[in-house]
């Protein structure tokens, strides 16, 4: 199975501790949408960042001297916003590096799928940003189907979704007949309802992605079985395409 998780905005340098298996695969689209970025004015690229100047500034001034080819870090270690954080992978075993490297795809706007050993280097660009970029009026119909097929997983091979919708959204609409794209949903219960709590989902997709990797996991039931003592799988709440976990207060 693949499991596929989202980026995270803050990113870092770090060429020590992993070495770079390669490029990504769609490093030449990766171009066009930098050269595309790079047309945009300062206010341009600030409306598209929705940020303050304070991060806008050195965001364009980097991205104007970012060169694809230099100072790589692997993408699993460029992210480092709460997810990866908790992931840790700098503390995984040799077999759970193995793992992900066969398993686990990190989707980017800029660089449309990544392998977590693939050379990146950092970058501001969400899924949804409004650019355009060879005639397409968004990211998603840039992308279009490459990204599922960059997975190549058959119809009978479930995908694991620990992606926000944003980035799901780049997957789901061009699933095969009969494969399942399966939601991992972390929440704590609100009156009876099951409601996501941002921060807390982000650190246990996270823990997640250690504990499959850990345990090399091989099929759904494997995911049914995380056992993080903060979180408990609900079997009556789950269905066929959602897994739901529930916070335990």
């Amino acid at each position: 199975m693949k499991i596929i998780i989202a980026p995270a905005k803050k990113m870092v340098v770090d060429t020590d501790t992993f070495g770079c298996d390669g490029h990504p695969q769609y490093l030449a689209q990766t171009q066009q949408i930098l050269a595309a970025l790079r047309q945009l004015t300062y206010a341009e690229a600030k409306a598209l960042w929705h940020c303050s100047d304070k991060l806008a500034q050195p965001n364009y001034d980097w991205l104007q001297k970012l060169d694809l080819n230099r100072q790589l870090t692997p993408a699993i270690l460029a992210f480092s916003g709460i997810q990866y954080q908790y992931m840790a992978p700098d503390l995984f075993t040799a077999a759970a590096l193995d793992y992900i490297r066969k398993n686990l795809r990190i989707l980017s706007g800029f660089y449309g799928i990544l392998r977590p050993f693939d050379g990146i280097v950092p970058y501001r660009l969400e899924m949804q940003s409004h650019l355009q970029v060879a005639g397409a009026n968004s990211l998603y119909t840039f992308w279009g189907d490459r990204l599922y097929q960059a997975l190549a997983t058959p119809p009978t091979e479930p995908i694991i979704n620990l992606a926000s919708q944003e980035y799901a959204k780049t997957i789901r609409p061009y699933l095969q007949p009969g494969q399942r794209l399966v939601t991992v949903v972390f929440g704590s219960l609100v009156d009876g309802q099951v409601k996501t709590k941002a921060t807390l989902a982000k650190m246990a997709r996270g823990e997640m992605v250690r504990f499959l990797a850990e345990h090399h996991a091989t099929d759904i039931q494997d995911v049914t079985t995380f056992d993080h003592p903060d979180w408990a799988f609900d079997a009556l709440r789950s269905t066929d395409d959602e897994l739901v976990f529930i916070h335990q207060k």
